[in-house]
């Protein structure tokens, strides 16, 4: 059902010229998708995914529209190319998946040594009971901090872009230059 809504939501997203109603379906996708991920019981990647997609990104996009059109402006012509490069992609990824391991099999390469490791040892070598806080917190720590740097880093980098947008207005009154 949920896939069901997430396509007709991007079909919708595909056909409208409307900015502004484009931001919002994209605030639903994102929703709709950390929802499937809250199914799948992947709960970091749907809080991730409800945080970042649905709330900054939804934000950020809605502060773009305030500075650009509120409709997009028709295409001349209907390009195939991006579509061609579409389809290839998709082929060669669902190409790629072909060779995985059925969902949930036990004698899958990761269930061999990876997730036994963690399940028998995360206790007893990091002290923290929850098995996920674990492994993002200290089995991979480092690769947390980078990610949370990254995310910091991108936020600043996309509020000096931004700016304020009085510095313009401020000139042309005849204000003083910063």
């Amino acid at each position: 059902m949920l896939l069901s809504f997430l396509a007709v939501t991007a079909i919708a997203i595909v056909s409208l010229r409307d900015l502004f109603a484009v931001v919002m379906l994209f605030g639903i996708y994102s929703l709709l998708s950390a929802s499937i991920f809250l199914v799948l019981d992947a709960v970091d990647v749907s809080f991730t995914e409800a945080a970042v997609g649905a709330g900054i990104s939804t934000v950020l996009m809605l502060g773009t529209l305030a500075l650009t059109a509120r409709t997009e402006k028709k295409p001349a012509h209907l390009a195939w190319l991006p579509l061609l490069v579409v389809a290839i992609t998709g082929a060669a990824l669902i190409y790629g998946t072909l060779d995985m391991p059925r969902w949930g099999d036990a004698n899958a390469p990761i269930n061999q040594h990876v997730v036994p490791r963690y399940i028998l040892g995360s206790l007893p070598e990091t002290s923290v009971p929850n098995i996920v806080t674990a492994v993002l917190a200290s089995y991979r720590g480092y690769d947390t901090l980078g990610e949370v740097t990254v995310i910091f880093t991108a936020g600043i980098g996309v509020m000096l872009l931004l700016g304020n947008g009085n510095s313009n207005r401020r000139r042309k009154k005849g204000g003083r230059k910063r």
